[in-house]
Formats: C-alpha cells, sequence, structure tokens
C-alpha cells in the first residue's frame, strides 16, 4: 500500500482547507485510513479515521469542524477541514491501517510523506 497526501497550504484563521491522500495497492479498500498531524515541536497526534466501510472516529478538538470521507472508488480520502485555527497548523500525514483504523499509531502499517498545513491568525 502507498499513501499520497496533498492539498496542504496556507489559510487564514476561519478558513477552510481539504487535503487529500491517494492510497494505491491491490489491497487497500481493506484498509483503514486515518488522518494524523504533527505541529513544530510537538508529538504526532490522531486527527480523524475512517474504516473501509465508512465508519468515522474524530478526536475531540476537531468534532464539528473537521469531515473525513471517502471515495472507494477513486481510492481517495479527503479531510474536510473548516473553522482552522492557528493551532490547526501541522503536517498532515494519512496513514493505512489493517484490520482496524483507530486512534493508534502503532495500528497503521503504511504512512504518506505528509503535507503542510498553515493556518494565520
Amino acid at each position: 500500500v502507498q499513501l499520497q497526501a496533498s492539498g496542504g497550504g496556507l489559510v487564514q484563521a476561519g478558513g477552510s482547507l481539504r487535503v487529500s491522500c491517494a492510497a494505491s495497492g491491490p489491497t487497500v479498500k481493506s484498509y483503514g485510513i486515518g488522518w494524523f498531524r504533527q505541529a513544530p515541536g510537538k508529538e504526532r497526534e490522531f486527527v480523524a479515521a475512517i474504516t473501509w466501510s465508512g465508519g468515522r472516529t474524530y478526536v475531540d478538538f476537531v468534532k464539528g469542524r473537521f469531515d473525513i470521507s471517502r471515495d472507494n472508488a477513486k481510492n481517495m480520502v479527503y479531510l474536510q477541514m473548516n473553522s482552522l485555527e492557528p493551532e490547526d497548523t501541522a503536517v498532515y500525514y494519512c496513514a493505512a491501517g489493517y484490520p482496524r483504523a483507530t486512534m493508534k499509531q502503532s495500528d497503521y502499517q503504511y504512512w504518506g510523506q505528509g503535507t503542510l498545513v498553515t493556518v494565520s491568525s
């Protein structure tokens, strides 16, 4: 499984941005996909995850602001981020986990290279 994250950029506080994760591999549709982020000087943390059947999990501080979705026909997973705050500035990574898409980084076997999201105040 290979993952390619894209769509990062600079956005003002209160704005929106959508990051994408392109997944490839013969069994990728059976994997759960998670989004994690790492802010400067901080550890990488869980943001959201979606199972192969569409079940969603979010960390508390993005609930109501972020939405994760997937298009299995295109092997794409999206993270729509609304009401962005400067604290959301980070490198966002997508990861693939089998059999579960959880909040634990150790449950993910494959990682993309990350895309930088910068939120200005």
